[in-house]
């Protein structure tokens, strides 16, 4: 029996190798673990770490991107709480489900009901009110209560000097791609029950499933990242 040229079996051989190698690389991506949620998400008190004084953070959105800068001596414990929300990934997949047109466009209730229950009751002091509430500024929501702000923050679409007196504290302003907070689905308007839009009640207990079942062109936060 005629065996092949030295070349020929050394080409197979090597060819062999490479397809094991292949082979055994795709076996170690197909067994990679899933990246796992940050603990803080179900436990606020791990999310406590002082922000620098002034840092910017990057979303993704499914309207495009935009840049906000945050500066800690305009609301400190509001520049805490965004920078941890965003080290720990709170805001990835996290829909604006309340944008008025004129007005601001509201985001922060996360699309895992659980974690909505975790951060229910994690509440930040008040800050005082430094800076206006003008177009571009980004401010946490908050009741009629002292010291009610959690993990709902918005984004000013113009002058609403109006809040400042009521003690909406802006920590961060829009730098880049505030085309991308004008382009924000706006069309259902003012949730329930003063409008048609979403219901914050069904959203902290059905999350992203109860909005994407009913409001589906809302847009949502991709990623939040902390950018130089």
């Amino acid at each position: 029996m005629t065996r092949p040229p030295a070349t020929a079996r050394a080409r197979a051989a090597a060819l062999a190798l490479l397809a094991c190698l292949a082979a055994a690389g795709l076996a170690a991506v197909q067994a990679a673990p899933e990246p796992q949620p940050h603990p803080a998400l179900l436990d606020p008190s791990l999310a406590r770490e002082q922000a620098p004084a002034d840092f910017k953070v990057r979303l993704a959105t499914t309207a495009g991107d935009l840049v906000i800068a945050v500066h800690r001596d305009w609301a400190p414990h509001g520049a805490d709480r965004f920078y941890n929300l965003v080290k720990i990934g709170y805001f990835s997949n996290v829909a604006f489900f309340r944008v008025i047109d004129g007005f601001m466009a509201q985001a922060g209730m996360h699309g895992d009901p659980r974690v909505s229950q975790a951060w229910l009751a994690a509440r930040i002091p008040d800050d005082p009110v430094r800076q206006s509430n003008t177009r571009g500024r980004v401010t946490f929501a908050m009741s009629s209560e002292p010291n009610s702000r959690s993990v709902q923050f918005f984004i000013n679409y113009g002058d609403n000097s109006f809040l400042d007196d009521s003690g909406f504290a802006p920590f961060g302003e829009v730098v880049e791609g505030f085309e991308t907070v004008q382009a924000l689905y706006a069309a259902y308007g003012e949730g329930e029950p003063a409008g048609s839009g979403p219901s914050q009640a069904k959203l902290y207990r059905g999350g992203n499933a109860y909005l994407k079942g009913q409001f589906p062109k809302l847009d949502y936060i991709r990623s939040a990242v902390i950018v130089p």
